[in-house]
């Protein structure tokens, strides 16, 4: 029986932490059904490595955007230069920007004004924002909902772990929630019970690798064949089958990040 198919939305496979495996993770994930992964480039200066491994692999696909915990140290980006990137056939989604609090609420400032950038390249591209948020919800949900009254874009709220009222004002925009390894955490059970309050078609699965692996692997490197592991998770916060979950987010996927599917029918 074949193994359902999944796909990575977000992690990281430029990062040091692959260096001399890659071929490897790549085919690890595959055998665990992973069959697509989109790594992000979080500052915009790596996106030429970024794109090298996307042209490498089949399976790989890359998005480019400033993180906000570098928005203050990195050059402002613009939207002629995140439009310019687009036209690259693997670039799939603008990204990952968002608000971030916890550790650089002292760049508040310059974090939202790089947000919106990376929104009005969104809207300008036609393809997804990749939010990252913590600790910033009532600016993320404000921002999120003037700039959506200013002109419709879509978006992804990678590795949600923020409040019900951010979930809810993300889903009334018409946005996705993507369930990282957090959600497999067995003190996550808040966070499961915001994902299934959440509509089905709007659900992705990402691993963040090689950031916050899921049980059995947790406290050691995560990477996208671990994808499946919260994937079996979320079927079971939606009471679902893990083929049926893995069917539904392959379609959500591909209804959010439309170049990556029309991709996959024409390569």
């Amino acid at each position: 029986m074949q193994t359902p198919h999944i796909t990575d939305s977000h992690c990281h496979l430029d990062f040091p932490d692959f260096d001399g495996e890659r071929d490897q993770i790549i085919a690890d994930a595959q055998a665990a059904g992973v069959t697509r992964m989109v790594t992000i480039c979080t500052k915009l200066r790596n996106e030429p490595q970024v794109r090298a491994i996307a042209e490498k692999y089949a399976p790989v696909f890359y998005a480019a955007g400033t993180h906000p915990m570098s928005a203050a140290t990195e050059p402002l980006a613009s939207v002629d230069a995140l439009v310019a990137l687009a036209q690259h056939p693997k670039f799939v989604g603008i990204g990952e920007t968002g608000l971030d609090y916890h550790y650089t609420a002292d760049s508040a400032k310059v974090q939202q004004q790089s947000l919106r950038i990376h929104i009005a390249a969104a809207r300008q591209t036609g393809l997804p924002l990749i939010i990252h948020a913590r600790d910033a919800d009532d600016d993320m949900a404000r921002i999120l909902a003037e700039e959506h009254a200013n002109g419709a874009y879509s978006c992804v709220m990678h590795c949600f772990s923020s409040s019900p009222e951010l979930a809810r004002a993300a889903l009334d925009l018409g946005f996705y929630l993507s369930m990282s390894g957090i959600s497999a955490f067995p003190k996550s059970q808040a966070l499961r019970d915001i994902f299934a309050a959440a509509p089905i078609d709007r659900i992705l699965v990402e691993t963040d690798a090689p950031y916050l692996a899921p049980p059995p692997h947790r406290g050691r490197r995560n990477q996208p064949a671990y994808t499946a592991h919260t994937a079996r998770v979320g079927a079971e916060v939606f009471g679902m089958n893990y083929a049926d979950f893995a069917a539904q987010t392959q379609r959500n996927f591909d209804r959010l990040f439309t170049k990556a599917a029309r991709y996959k029918a024409t390569a």
